[in-house]
């Protein structure tokens, strides 16, 4: 009996243990299948719903991707001389920190190798070698030894340079950097202002940081373009093959309507002259007296936008106002003779001085009761005078004709930051208020709003808004003009002629009383017009004009007959003493000599008629 019952024992575990391997088996089976699905789902899912996405990231992963700076426009004068354009450079980096460890590790493992400082060293002198009066061997060794991981150093340089530094020694990079060249230096500086790189920008793409450069950014840049680079696993290493996804449209040019011979002659007599005169500040502007271009505008001061650029980059010429002087008699002239007021031959009794509300306003000299004709009105410069006749045009009309001289209003020239100047309503003027403003006080204006008033009397009585922006020329070449302002009539044809006329009686040589208060303005064998300006500077200290502080103005027209050129010139507080000093006229005599001859301007046909200016005393 114990022996059959260990048979069934034995047969019962033995049943039990193949019943629980098939289970196990089953089990087994079961989740092997299950494995093979999931499996299978996963498969389906990366390889149909999600392919697309993992291989662009994938893509992406090994793709570098960067931008293709578009080339900047250049920026020319009316006879396409090139005042700006850009060309390619390169600037040197090195990481110091790795070029240390790297030459670590390998002069450890053999000693033969040189030392990071000595292979500094050999870098150094290699780099002054090769850029001799660019860079000094010490400006390499202090960048090299920076303890940074990135470091520019050295200005830019010529690509082939960078290549065959970049191919000797491998640590020393070179990023392209577009760079902007000013062939002509300070010449139109201050209207063409300066363009630059900035780091946090994309590498090597040039950005207007003032004048032009500035305000026409959007026409010089050009278009951005976009490359791929494959790169190995670890993104450093680029595999050759560059692709275009999209090339750079390079910027279009600008064609401006100063002439540079004119510039620099302006900007070199201008600047000579204020020195001579000590004046502060100085400014002047010439312009087509039928289309209003500018031919030329500078100012004393100005810079070299191809070195550092931190000081006088404004242009006052357009942005800085000032109070005229005597230039603006000229809008009483016109409005009167327009008016009928008075006629050029109009004899007036003037007194030494007159009252205006609590205001006494007298003559720059000395004298009694006189009879001058109202053309010996604007030759001498007489207050008195100018006044007496403002006041039968009245307030109103003088305003009128004001406004439409352009005062109070921008001109549109095309130049950044230009001011409008500052004309007062009436409704804004004080008792004495028109006891200033007929002589050129109590108003600012631009030298350019200054000479824009004189153009509209050269061009027979229509003010044409002075433009400095002539075309755009597309990187198709295809050129298209930038409109032209329409012009404004201010008076009449024959009221033009007969105020340019009287005007030059303001330039006569002639024994007193009939000399003019310009004759230096003078120029042989050509008629000139114009008008002397002095007006006193406000003084704050005593809340009441200075007797010491002054602008001294003149504004005119070349030749007076046949007119081609109108030039307005501003000196800022000059020293008295010197003829630089109290008058403009002689500056623009030299400014017109040389525009005559320039042009070859046709002489004259007849002097200038000798025209009264005051009557014998009865």
């Amino acid at each position: 009996m114990a022996r059959r019952s260990t048979r069934l024992i034995r047969g019962r575990t033995a049943r039990t243990n193949v019943a629980g391997s098939n289970r196990r088996l089953r089990v087994g089976r079961l989740l092997m299948v299950l494995a093979l699905v999931l499996t299978s789902v996963k498969l389906v899912q990366v390889q149909g719903f999600q392919a697309s996405a993992l291989s662009e990231k994938a893509l992406q992963q090994r793709l570098d991707r960067s931008v293709i700076p578009a080339e900047r426009g250049s920026i020319v004068d009316r006879n396409g001389n090139v005042l700006a354009f850009s060309s390619e450079a390169r600037q040197l980096y090195a990481n110091p920190r790795l070029l240390d460890r790297e030459f670590a590790e390998q002069h450890a493992k053999d000693p033969s190798k040189p030392t990071p400082a000595e292979y500094k060293q050999e870098i150094a002198r290699f780099i002054a070698q090769e850029l001799p009066g660019v860079i000094t061997e010490q400006e390499v060794l202090d960048a090299l030894f920076r303890d940074v991981g990135f470091t520019y150093f050295g200005p830019k340089i010529d690509p082939g340079k960078a290549r065959e530094i970049t191919e000797r020694y491998p640590q020393i990079g070179s990023e392209y950097q577009a760079t902007r060249e000013y062939p002509g230096g300070n010449l139109a500086a201050n209207i063409i202002g300066a363009a630059n790189w900035r780091k946090d920008e994309v590498p090597g793409k040039l950005r207007g940081q003032i004048g032009l450069e500035f305000s026409l950014d959007s026409v010089l840049a050009g278009k951005d373009g976009q490359q791929v680079s494959d790169t190995a696993l670890d993104g450093d290493l680029v595999i050759p093959g560059t692709r275009e996804l999209q090339p750079a449209v390079p910027g279009s040019d600008v064609e401006l309507t100063i002439d540079s011979d004119v510039q620099f002659m302006l900007q070199r007599e201008l600047a000579d002259y204020a020195r001579e005169a000590k004046a502060k500040n100085a400014s002047a502007v010439v312009l087509d007296a039928k289309t209003g271009e500018v031919y030329a505008l500078a100012n004393d001061k100005t810079f070299d936008p191809n070195g550092s650029w931190a000081e006088n980059t404004g242009n006052p010429a357009v942005t800085t106002p000032y109070e005229p002087g005597s230039v603006a008699k000229l809008i009483t002239a016109a409005g009167a003779i327009e008016d009928g007021v008075v006629k050029p031959d109009t004899v007036l009794q003037v007194p030494g001085s007159i009252k205006v509300a609590d205001r006494t306003v007298g003559d720059a000299w000395s004298h009694g009761t006189v009879p001058m004709t109202f053309t010996g009105v604007l030759g001498k410069s007489s207050n008195v005078g100018t006044l007496m006749v403002a006041q039968q045009l009245g307030e109103q009309r003088w305003y009128d004709f004001a406004r439409s001289f352009g005062l109070g209003q921008r001109t549109g020239v095309g130049l950044p930051g230009e001011s409008a100047g500052v004309l007062p309503p009436p409704d804004e003027w004080s008792g004495s208020s028109f006891g200033n403003l007929p002589i050129g006080q109590g108003f600012s204006l631009t030298v350019l709003q200054m000479a824009s008033m004189y153009q509209a009397i050269a061009n027979d009585g229509v003010r044409v808004p002075p433009r400095i922006i002539s075309a755009e020329i597309g990187p198709d070449g295809k050129r298209v003009e930038r409109p032209r302002p329409g012009g404004v009539r201010v008076v009449s044809p024959e009221t033009a002629r007969t105020v340019k006329d009287m005007l030059r009686s303001v330039v006569q040589d002639a024994p007193q009383p009939n000399r003019g208060t310009g004759s230096a303005a003078a120029l042989a064998g050509y008629q000139v017009s114009g008008k002397t300006g002095t007006a006193q500077q406000y003084d704050p200290a005593c809340k009441c004009y200075s007797n010491s502080k002054h602008w001294i103005t003149f504004a005119g027209i070349v030749p007076a007959d046949s007119p081609r050129f109108v030039i307005g010139l501003m000196l800022d507080r000059p020293a008295y003493g010197t003829q630089q000093g109290s008058s403009a006229a002689p500056l623009f005599h030299n400014i017109a000599s040389f525009l005559t001859q320039r042009y070859q301007l046709q002489m004259s046909r007849e002097p200038a008629p000798f025209q009264v200016l005051q009557l014998p005393a009865p």
